[in-house]
């Protein structure tokens, strides 16, 4: 009989987890999904709490050491499983870009977004930490003109986190739909881990719903 795998996913359908959940497709190891109901409350129980005392989804536990935060689990994830091609190794050249994609959505990206969602005054780049949304789509835009990822020919964990959150943006308006964006995002959603997380995330969604 199969042991417990390394890995267990704590998940919330159509939430900030299905980076993770994309990333762990994309990975092709086995885990163990705890699914959550955020209508329940469940992210905000003890037992969750104990994992990510913010009460948020993602988070993984690996060989039982909890980790958060959807862009360290996948930099975490990537390395640990570095037969799956996802990550750049330390002593690569390439080392430092990738990290700072990897970091590049939730320090700029996504706090970009979050600001032009809500409306929310503009702030002056010298005190906002990510700057502005104009120079990060820019500075996104002319990485990912290129191609067809980030890095060149290899897709790696780094296209899962900003990828993510480009497609989010999309779906919600807030990211314009220029050519060198919409093409790279199609180019995601062509990927068959993606499609599957998308069906899977449905079938969740109508199991909690029933």
């Amino acid at each position: 009989m199969a042991g417990e795998p390394d890995i267990v996913f704590y998940h919330a359908p159509q939430s900030r987890s299905i980076i993770v959940q994309w990333m762990l497709e994309e990975l092709g190891q086995p885990f163990r999904l705890h699914l959550l109901n955020l209508k329940k409350n469940e992210h905000k129980q003890p037992d969750y709490l104990a994992i990510n005392p913010m009460g948020k989804v993602p988070a993984i536990t690996h060989k039982g050491v909890a980790i958060t935060e959807a862009a360290a689990i996948c930099c975490f994830l990537a390395d640990t499983y570095p037969e799956s091609g996802l990550a750049v190794p330390v002593g690569d050249p390439r080392r430092g870009p990738y990290l700072k994609w990897l970091f590049f959505s939730p320090s700029c990206l996504e706090p970009g977004i979050i600001d032009r969602m809500f409306s929310r005054p503009d702030v002056s780049p010298s005190s906002a930490g990510w700057g502005s949304f104009d120079a990060t789509l820019d500075v996104i835009t002319r990485a990912v003109a290129a191609g067809p990822y980030l890095l060149g020919a290899q897709f790696t964990a780094a296209d899962v986190v900003i990828g993510s959150s480009l497609i989010w943006g999309t779906m919600v308006k807030v990211i314009p739909e220029w050519p060198e964006i919409a093409a790279y995002a199609r180019r995601l959603q062509e990927r068959p881990a993606l499609q599957r997380v998308y069906a899977r995330d449905a079938e969740l969604v109508a199991l909690q719903a029933a």
